[in-house]
């Protein structure tokens, strides 16, 4: 791994069921398991990547990836202790229910309310079930318009998209971070 590290802590928000654990295990372990269990509280889970940084280099990134529990009380309850200290976010949505998507909004700004402005991918899961696609491509590049965010097609049961998805996440936020470095001054 190269020599320059770097930390970020990215959440990935969203309604219950959207498949925001099976996506973070199928980053994390290349694995996925079709029973679902429902996340209590929130679950961390970290996995090392090399990121080749234009203008700065290759960089170990030492990523930490926050799931949510995807009830809304809970997100009002602890948003301040779970979203604190984020970096980026990771925005999904379940393409085999609308209404997954329109409420990605409420999520978003919950975490901006703690972190201010900071990047955002969404991810449409689900991509596999095309003949249960309640939502259109159209849907999901207006809502990412809106945050002037990518968006991503994926499937945690296939990994179509997964790995491109969180690498393309880290890549913007090591890019930002390393634009808002003070310029070192040698004597």
């Amino acid at each position: 791994m190269p020599g320059k590290r770097m930390k970020m802590k990215v959440c990935l928000v969203g309604e219950a069921a959207v498949g925001k654990t099976s996506l973070i295990r199928r980053f994390v372990h290349d694995d996925f398991d079709d029973k679902y269990i429902q996340t209590l509280g929130t679950k961390v889970s970290k996995k090392e990547i090399a990121l080749d940084v234009p203008k700065h280099g290759e960089f170990t990134v030492d990523m930490t990836v926050w799931d949510i529990m995807g009830q809304k009380g809970f997100r009002e309850l602890l948003k301040d202790a779970y979203f604190y200290g984020a970096k980026g976010i990771i925005a999904g949505c379940d393409l085999t229910r609308k209404a997954t998507l329109d409420d990605l909004d409420d999520w978003i700004e919950g975490v901006y309310s703690v972190t201010g402005r900071v990047p955002i991918e969404i991810f449409a899961n689900k991509a596999d079930l095309k003949e249960k696609w309640e939502l259109t491509e159209k849907e999901v590049e207006q809502f990412s318009k809106a945050y002037d965010s990518p968006y991503h097609f994926t499937s945690a049961k296939t990994g179509d998209s997964v790995e491109e998805a969180f690498r393309n996440l880290a890549a913007r936020i090591a890019s930002e971070r390393l634009a808002d470095r003070p310029a070192t001054v040698k004597a």
